[in-house]
């Protein structure tokens, strides 16, 4: 059953809006209200990159099916973007989410919103440096902490000051800004960065992927720079049995982090956040902070 109603103008059929979603009772409406809420400090880090959809229309326990075309039935106000796949010569329609009605549109997809590290005008040419570090058991983000720290003190011998925001799931995102940059170059330094963790923390860090290796340590993800990748947007949900938020972090709550539960933030949480300490990762998105990435050689 729908309920339409009007978003600066735009009339929109929002459906479901009693049913569950979580399974502590959060239901759509509440989605769609947290995006509503928080779009001031949202929309600025979707606007003008293409949009990749993981949804999960029944629920954070059902299925899950990660969505890159336009969805069926995308109304003609909303924008879009043509942009290269990973194939050789192959395109795609994206959405892009530009203002607050394609934003509550998208919301009741019921999503998770993910972009890649560049804007749909310069496909691959990445603006920002991501770092997706992923716990294996029975390592959490406590551990994810440290090797934080050790990645903000290295990069900051290069100019960067790093970032940091929850993944909304496991572990912690570390993000620059940068002077654009071909997307592989932006791959290679981070793969280097990723060596030398795991050579400076050997019992603690592994950079490549293989699941057997990752027990008890960080995993640091640095394949989220390649072209074709995305990561979770600051401030979205994720489907995780609570109705938590990728959110931004300081580097005091980096620092105390002493139990995996303090840096656990879900939807209720963060309108508070945003009133006290406003958009922590603002510099994410301000070009005077962006650093050019130093030389390296081929990995």
């Amino acid at each position: 059953m729908s309920q339409m109603t009007e978003v600066e103008g735009r009339r929109l059929a929002l459906s479901n809006l009693d049913k569950v979603l979580y399974p502590n009772g959060f239901t759509k409406a509440e989605v769609l209200h947290y995006y509503a809420t928080n779009a001031e400090v949202l929309l600025p880090h979707l606007r003008d990159r293409p949009l990749s959809f993981l949804r999960y229309p029944d629920g954070a326990e059902g299925e899950h099916f990660f969505a890159k075309n336009l969805p069926p039935g995308t109304p003609d106000w909303v924008k879009t973007a043509v942009v290269p796949r990973s194939g050789a010569g192959e395109t795609g329609e994206h959405v892009l989410v530009q203002d607050l009605p394609t934003l509550i549109w998208a919301a009741n997809l019921v999503t998770e919103f993910h972009t890649p590290q560049w804007k749909a005008a310069e496909p691959g040419l990445a603006d920002r440096l991501v770092f997706d570090l992923d716990p294996g058991a029975p390592a959490t983000i406590v551990e994810c902490c440290t090797v934080a720290e050790w990645l903000r003190d290295r990069l900051a011998a290069d100019g960067f000051e790093l970032l940091a925001k929850t993944s909304g799931a496991k572990g912690l995102h570390i993000l620059a800004p940068l002077e654009p940059v071909p997307s592989e170059r932006v791959t290679a330094y981070a793969k280097s960065l990723a060596v030398e963790a795991e050579s400076a923390l050997p019992g603690l860090v592994v950079h490549r992927m293989a699941r057997h290796l990752r027990p008890g340590k960080v995993f640091v993800d640095y394949s989220q720079n390649t072209a074709a990748k995305t990561t979770a947007a600051p401030y979205t949900l994720r489907a995780r049995p609570a109705p938590t938020v990728s959110a931004p972090i300081t580097w005091d709550e980096v620092a105390d982090c002493t139990d995996a539960d303090q840096l656990v933030f879900r939807a209720g949480d963060i309108a508070s956040r945003v009133a006290r300490s406003g958009d922590l990762l603002a510099p994410l998105l301000d070009p005077g902070r962006a650093r050019p990435l130093p030389p390296t050689e081929a990995a």
